[in-house]
């Protein structure tokens, strides 16, 4: 095969010296034929085989696997044949001793053959100011109170501006879903037209076809009437058609969470993604400005980024949700209760009264219990207080007291009750250092506490007040008894 400079040396010595083409082909050594496609064809030349290059191995199987890619049209689409699996079936049960490159080369041979409508193309977006933002979660590893955890990353990106809002959580769930959007709304202050998301199994109950085709969970359905913008959801597997986000999911992870943050808390972690959001829309301030002015306004009223659940309370005053069990006052016991599910924490309202609230428990199996929803069942019940769990679980210097209490007298659970109720006077915090103080002194009945906790309470009200001034006593002359002593002397 000529190169480019033998090209260039034939059509040189044809055209400028007036060399023939027999010439030519006798000097270089060259056909006739190859030197008259040079003159005519200045390139670039490519090699084109005259005939399909042999392949004794894989050749008798080549039509069974374009019989396999042919029945995969009609096969579910996470079920059609891999390559690899390709090669298995060949080697399992048809005997084929060749590599397994050689029937990757084959099948994408045969893809290319078999796709009538060519390769699936791409265009380049250019959506205008306000129009359409991308969702997306992602992960990423950070130590949470000495803890190595996974937190899950709701990340939003305007896809005008570029403009990257992200917020950590401790998982995907639909009401942590849901509290992205509201914290992001609040924070970009307006609304887009279009937002574009993943098939998220929380929301999307349901695939039917195309990017409308969608069942959706009544609860992204009433956020979105809230806010009032469209939702497009990308065809199953095509990352490419949100790629926006898909990136700022890594671009977080570079810059924010390398090295791996140490944090006590997740309002930290959050408060510091905040700060490096609001970096990002700075450095963005120009194409930001002419977002921000195309933004519809946020609408009147708030919305509760949570899921609702009616859930019974057992004789042990307990709701359970999933597989956690949270306390209620114990005038719940029996009747159902409406738990407002939130990301962090858990509301229960019984007769629209909210009577609980709760952190939200991550694991399984777990009982978080409140000390003040069993004190009214504690004073019908007071040797109760000796193993209930709601008591065991309260902090030193509770159970020193308890212990020392039930030493000095076999009944002193009657007076732990009467300790405990202080709670519905004072702050668990201020009754909690009472305790402590007491047990100092030696104090252990329920009145010298109480006492020590008004002392505290009137000590805190001087220091806050200042000294209040005395009353106005009228002060006489005392010029006044010298004339009673001039009659005594007469």
């Amino acid at each position: 095969m000529l190169k480019v400079v033998d090209i260039e040396f034939i059509r040189r010595l044809h055209f400028r010296k007036g060399w023939s083409i027999r010439r030519i082909a006798k000097e270089l050594h060259h056909s006739r034929k190859t030197v008259r496609k040079a003159l005519q064809d200045p390139g670039p030349w490519e090699y084109r085989m005259s005939r399909p290059r042999p392949a004794p191995k894989v050749g008798p199987y080549r039509e069974l696997v374009r019989q396999w890619r042919l029945e995969d049209r009609n096969a579910p689409r996470k079920q059609r044949h891999t390559a690899r699996r390709i090669y298995q079936r060949l080697r399992d049960e048809h005997g084929y001793e060749g590599a397994e490159s050689t029937i990757r080369r084959v099948v994408a041979q045969l893809r290319r053959e078999l796709d009538t409508d060519g390769p699936e193309p791409f265009f380049v977006l250019s959506p205008a100011p306000g129009e359409m933002a991308q969702v997306d979660w992602g992960q990423a590893k950070i130590v949470l109170a000495g803890v190595p955890t996974v937190v899950h990353l709701f990340c939003v990106r305007l896809h005008y501006s570029g403009v990257p809002f992200v917020w950590a959580s401790l998982h995907e769930k639909l009401e942590a879903f849901l509290e992205g959007h509201v914290r992001w709304f609040a924070w970009v202050n307006g609304v887009v037209e279009k937002m574009v998301y993943d098939n998220l199994t929380p929301v999307v109950r349901k695939i039917v076809q195309g990017h409308e085709g969608r069942e959706l969970s009544e609860r992204f359905v009433a956020l979105r009437s809230h806010y009032v913008f469209d939702s497009v959801f990308a065809n199953p597997g095509a990352a490419h058609e949100k790629g926006s986000v898909e990136n700022l999911v890594g671009y977080v992870r570079r810059n924010v969470f390398t090295p791996v943050p140490h944090v006590e808390s997740l309002d930290e972690l959050n408060a510091k993604l905040l700060a490096w959001c609001e970096q990002e829309r700075e450095r963005r301030r120009e194409r930001w400005e002419e977002e921000k002015r195309a933004l519809r306004p946020l609408p009147a009223g708030t919305f509760k980024p949570c899921v609702v659940h009616y859930l019974p309370v057992n004789k042990l005053s307990l709701v359970t949700y999933e597989r956690n069990r949270y306390s209620v006052p114990t005038r719940c016991v029996g009747q159902m209760v409406r738990a407002e599910v939130y990301a962090d924490r858990l509301e229960f309202y019984w007769r629209d009264q909210q009577v609980a609230v709760h952190p939200r428990a991550m694991g399984r199996g777990q009982t978080v219990l409140s000390l003040e929803h069993f004190l009214g069942a504690l004073v019908r019940k007071p040797y109760a207080v000796t193993h209930a769990a709601v008591v065991r679980q309260l902090p030193e210097p509770y159970q020193t007291l308890r212990r020392r209490l039930m030493e000095h007298d076999p009944s002193g659970y009657r007076e732990m009750v009467q300790v405990l109720l202080l709670h519905q006077e004072f702050a668990p915090e201020a009754v909690r250092e009472a305790i402590q103080e007491a047990l100092a002194a030696g104090i252990y009945l329920a009145d010298g506490i109480r006492q020590l906790l008004l002392n505290r309470f009137d000590l805190r009200k001087e220091v806050h007040a200042g000294p209040t001034p005395g009353p106005a006593v009228p002060v006489g002359d005392p010029r006044r008894y010298d004339a009673l002593l001039v009659g005594v002397g007469a």
